[in-house]
């Protein structure tokens, strides 16, 4: 099976995306390009926050669908557990 990683994106106001990929340091550059239209070019979603993987497709896809439902606070205690002052995690990927 396919190695998926599930990822949280936010704007500096913390509006959030949730998504899931294969190869993330990818689809991080294609969110910052503006490669694809969408929710992420429209508002800007750029900052990767929080991730997780890798995982089988079937179990990402699970996993990406239950952060969706839950509440905004649930998803933000879930980033910060992880990234406290909500920094790009992928801030040197592209340099």
């Amino acid at each position: 099976m396919r190695q998926l990683y599930v990822y949280i994106l936010a704007t500096p106001s913390r509006r959030l995306y949730i998504g899931v990929t294969r190869d993330l340091r990818h689809r991080i550059w294609q969110h910052r390009t503006g490669a694809y239209p969408g929710f992420s070019a429209r508002y800007g979603v750029t900052r990767l926050v929080y991730h997780e993987g890798p995982s089988d497709s079937v179990a990402a896809i699970v996993r990406e669908k239950q952060i969706k439902r839950w509440t905004r606070r649930r998803k933000q205690l879930l980033i910060e557990r992880q990234n406290l002052g909500w920094l790009d995690l992928a801030v040197d990927w592209f340099r």
